[in-house]
């Protein structure tokens, strides 16, 4: 790290957090701090597209020299993608349980400073959300909850991992970051992997971006993933908001980070999901930062190429034909009959929605269409035994 970004705020714990070894995080950002995208050329990229993908020909890759070489760069990812994972495409859904936050990010619709309807789920009425997915033949939901520990506390996540094992073969969780211990505890309870969103590599923007709560803690939340792995967690996910700040740095520092990971921890199953900013309730104007289409489609391929096993998943914060096109070339798992609000599933909402979806359609029309691009389906491949 520079000696700027040491005086940040944003980059010292609180006194009740775990530490972590820094070096993996001081790597990301000295690499991302040092990433100019407008040095490559066309002969880097081709180097890139030529041999085996390391650091150098992934930052290549998401530079705007690559954009003439996407059509190359799709066709390429589509060969990886079917040679580590067939034609196979997973789908899950999340289940929303609470909307409780207490931190103030300026883009998210949680946010505890905005007028939205807040709720939490009780025992009964999560369980009645899980058997109504469970109905749609979905055998893996991802849990999510707003940030707050005093309303969502360890138990209350636990519990509810305890009850989506009754009906799933396999638990995600994209809950607030937890030190070693309480990721242990989720792991016991039934979850298999956890997702963290760092929203922006840039320290800076960070800061400016997270004004209260624990989550304006830089390095809490960028060594989440690491501290799931020591609590057990069998796979992590890793993203960064596409659209806050610069998306080529933020993409670039989204795939070092899990490149080190993997690196340190080679057990680890490793996934990344490509979300772009979305409009909020309370700020309709949000829209992601210069991140067209055909960039995001460059970055899916890019992780596609950089980490070839990686599970890469699109969400509907995507239209109905991207993902669609996604799910041919790169994409590995996509979700289905999405409601971002508290208690949607089960017909009796009770929460309002983290941000606007763009699709809309049912498990069953997801199903069909994975169908009919000629690929698979897969609801689970996971065996407990």
């Amino acid at each position: 790290m520079t000696a700027e970004n040491k005086t940040l705020e944003c980059l010292n714990y609180l006194d009740d957090m775990e530490q972590t070894d820094p070096a993996i995080m001081n790597a990301v950002l000295d690499a991302s701090q040092h990433y100019c995208a407008e040095q490559y050329t066309a002969a880097d990229v081709r180097r890139a597209l030529d041999r085996e993908c390391g650091p150098e020909d992934f930052s290549a890759l998401l530079s705007p020299a690559a954009l003439p070489f996407l059509e190359e760069m799709a066709q390429r990812a589509r060969r990886e993608t079917r040679q580590r994972f067939g034609n196979s495409v997973y789908l899950f859904t999340p289940l929303y349980i609470a909307n409780y936050c207490e931190n103030a990010c300026v883009y998210c619709g949680f946010n505890r400073s905005n007028t939205i309807k807040r709720a939490r789920l009780g025992r009964e009425e999560t369980e009645a959300e899980l058997e109504a997915i469970a109905k749609t033949g979905l055998e893996e939901v991802l849990i999510l909850t707003g940030e707050s520990p005093s309303m969502s506390d360890l138990e209350y996540i636990a519990d509810s991992c305890e009850l989506a094992r009754k009906y799933f073969r396999v638990v995600g969780l994209e809950v607030y970051p937890m030190d070693t211990a309480g990721y242990k505890r989720l792991h016991e309870s039934g979850a298999d992997f956890v997702t963290v969103f760092q929203e922006t590599y840039n320290p800076e923007l960070y800061q400016k971006l997270h004004p209260a709560g624990r989550k304006r803690i830089f390095p809490w939340r960028f060594n989440a993933q690491e501290r799931a792995l020591m609590g057990g967690i069998r796979g992590v996910g890793f993203a960064a908001l596409l659209g806050l700040g610069d998306f080529r740095r933020d993409a670039f520092a989204t795939g070092l980070h899990a490149w080190h990971i993997q690196r340190k921890y080679p057990h680890a199953e490793i996934s990344f999901s490509c979300p772009r900013l979305r409009p909020t309730i309370g700020n309709d104007k949000l829209r992601p930062l210069n991140v067209g289409e055909a960039e995001l489609l460059q970055i899916i391929c890019a992780y596609r190429l950089f980490m070839p096993f990686a599970g890469i998943t699109v969400s509907t914060r995507e239209t109905a034909r991207f993902r669609d096109n996604a799910a041919g070339i790169a994409a590995t798992k996509i979700s289905a009959g999405v409601d971002t609000g508290i208690g949607g599933h089960s017909g009796t909402a009770s929460g309002d929605e983290q941000f606007e979806i763009s699709d809309g359609r049912s498990v069953d029309e997801i199903y069909r269409m994975i169908l009919e691009r000629g690929l698979q389906p897969v609801m689970s491949d996971y065996l407990y035994v």
